[in-house]
């Protein structure tokens, strides 16, 4: 947080925002020549609005103006400098280069990320562990031409890469949904010593090899019919939930060609479901349960997805062109991090979902915001039962 300790004498949107790098913030906007031309209503003011809107569930341009309108001679000390009006706001998420918040979003993203790097894991690992995956929002054939991917549908993919430390998305890629998931390997830069976990739509090996070639290590599941040459097989406990744990190769040549090398094939039986797994991984030294594990925490990048639904507006757009898209789902990705942030900044106990909660009814209260974040209040108050998820004490149910 730039500027020293917080005035708590402002709104508490006002002490959030003050957690932003602003001066990092100028200087991208300067980078994209975000304002060039610009006379009012600023990038900041841009960003304050869908901020604001983000984090008080507005839906539509005409409700976040109505909104802002309402709270007239606050606007000033909540920072919005700009006259906020409908055509104002959507021209500006229109033209302005939604880069500008894609770069903001990257680098609170960056300082989520170490805040929770102590964060432990289902798997005692010294180095990252990542979960792939994608969801798609479904969008407005007549109203998202642009974003065509049926006859009759249109709509976006978000690609993520979810630190499981934490739960923080550590690379976003946006894209028309008629892309294919394993695609996005190619746009990846993986980390010596990383774990990638995949589910079996990514399985493609002559990708899964430039992770083998980087030192890294990935999990996924194996398709069906997989053709392959066993080398060893180590053997298993009797009565251990891991039934095979061998080394392979790839049996056909051109396979063999794209993956020339062997890994391992682990035969997992999930005696809740009654079904065997079929794990692939190039880690050659972890045992076979920690594998199963780390794929069992491949789950939490779904639940990410879910919450991000839920509580973020990526489903509602303020705007058609590609480009207010972009800037909405950017500065959606800004403010959970920058929520994230301050959650562990200030060593609050509330979940991500209490601390939306508060920030959505007082967003313009002068409430100093430790007391707000730290008040031992009930984290959820939705009941507890076997069919629900837990992200970071958020629970959603299936």
């Amino acid at each position: 947080m730039e500027g020293g300790t917080m005035n708590t004498g402002t709104a508490i949107f006002t002490q959030l925002m003050e957690f932003i790098p602003k001066r990092q913030f100028r200087r991208i906007v300067e980078k994209y020549s975000g304002e060039k031309g610009v006379r009012s209503f600023s990038c900041w003011d841009q960003f304050l609005c869908m901020a604001f809107a983000q984090l008080t569930y507005r839906e539509s341009l005409r409700d976040i103006e109505t909104c802002l309108r309402s709270q007239g001679s606050k606007l000033y000390h909540i920072g919005i400098r700009g006259a906020v009006s409908r055509s104002t706001l959507a021209h500006a998420n229109d033209n302005r280069d939604w880069r500008i918040y894609a770069d903001l979003a990257h680098i609170l993203i960056a300082e989520a990320r170490q805040l929770y790097a102590d964060e432990e894991l289902a798997v005692e690992l010294k180095n990252a562990v990542y979960a792939l995956d994608s969801t798609t929002i479904d969008l407005c054939m007549k109203l998202f031409p642009w974003a065509k991917f049926r006859s009759a549908k249109a709509g976006i993919k978000l690609h993520t890469l979810l630190d499981l430390r934490g739960s923080i998305p550590s690379f976003i890629s946006i894209s028309p949904a008629k892309k294919a998931d394993v695609t996005i390997l190619d746009d990846l830069i993986f980390e010596a010593g990383a774990h990638y976990i995949m589910d079996r739509g990514y399985v493609d090996f002559a990708r899964l090899y430039r992770i083998e070639q980087s030192k890294a290590f990935f999990v996924t599941r194996a398709k069906k019919r997989l053709a392959y040459r066993i080398h060893k097989s180590t053997q298993c406990v009797r009565g251990s939930p891991v039934k095979k744990d061998q080394m392979i190769s790839l049996l056909y040549p051109k396979l063999f060609k794209k993956y020339p090398m062997q890994f391992r094939r682990i035969d997992f039986y999930d005696a809740e479901y009654e079904r065997h797994l079929i794990f692939l991984t190039n880690n050659l030294l972890l045992d076979a349960i920690s594998i199963a594990l780390l794929y069992k925490a491949r789950w939490k990048v779904e639940l990410f997805f879910k919450w991000i639904k839920q509580h973020l507006r990526i489903k509602v757009f303020f705007g058609t062109s590609e480009n207010a898209v972009h800037t909405q789902v950017w500065i959606a990705i800004a403010v959970y991090a920058l929520v994230a942030i301050i959650k562990k900044r200030l060593h609050s106990p509330l979940s991500l979902h209490s601390l939306f909660q508060i920030i959505s009814i007082n967003a313009v209260n002068k409430t100093p915001i430790l007391q707000a974040f730290l008040n031992e209040t009930p984290a959820d108050p939705l009941p507890k039962n076997d069919n629900q998820l837990i992200l970071q004490g958020i629970y959603i149910g299936q």
